[in-house]
């Protein structure tokens, strides 16, 4: 069982570990849907809830059906499997809930399902041993960091739009260059706090 503290690995998740940054899970969405504050905003708080609940779900699986059946070899294509039966789950109750919600939040519901980080997230779950509490916390964690790089991405993608960029950084250079610097900064939190 891996001893690490759950303010550690939650502070971790965040910050020095950032999904996102420090693993490159989830840049294709981070990329495409980081245009706007108000869209970025609105993913990383589907992906913060979709992650955090099938982190804890695929744990709950893993540990209590495909361990004791001796089928962990097939836990990838269920942990997928999970991810996008609970993304339809949520899809239909906040339709049937809340329309204006759905409508606002339009093709970026299903989108969350291809979303690598989710997968992530309960792979480094079964990778790095974690319990049923530190598993729930890494998923927050992690949903949250990804929630905070995409929003940081999509202000510095507006303040970009109406300031004099060079011709050469326009459009995916710029993005790629921001992506780094934002990376070698949440990077540099790794000596804050010790997981050990």
């Amino acid at each position: 069982m891996n001893p690490t503290p759950l303010l550690a690995l939650f502070i971790g998740s965040i910050f020095t570990n950032n999904i996102l940054f420090a693993s490159f899970l989830g840049m294709c969405s981070f990329l495409v849907c980081s245009n706007r504050i108000s869209t970025a905003i609105g993913l990383g708080g589907a992906v913060t809830f979709v992650m955090t609940f099938t982190t804890a779900i695929n744990y709950l699986i893993y540990h209590f059906v495909l361990l004791p059946l001796h089928l962990e070899f097939i836990s990838f294509i269920i942990f997928i499997a999970v991810i996008a039966a609970f993304v339809q789950f949520v899809e239909m109750f906040v339709e049937r809930f809340s329309p204006q919600l759905y409508y606002a939040l339009g093709i970026f519901l299903p989108l969350i399902t291809v979303n690598c980080a989710i997968l992530g997230a309960s792979l480094f779950m079964v990778l790095r041993k974690y319990n049923f509490m530190q598993s729930l916390t890494f998923g927050l964690g992690a949903g949250l960091g990804w929630a905070l790089a995409i929003a940081l991405m999509a202000g510095l993608r507006e303040k970009m739009g109406y300031s004099n960029v060079p011709v050469a950084l326009r459009g995916t250079g710029a993005v790629m260059l921001i992506a780094g610097v934002i990376a070698m900064v949440f990077t540099g939190f790794a000596g804050m706090m010790s997981l050990q």
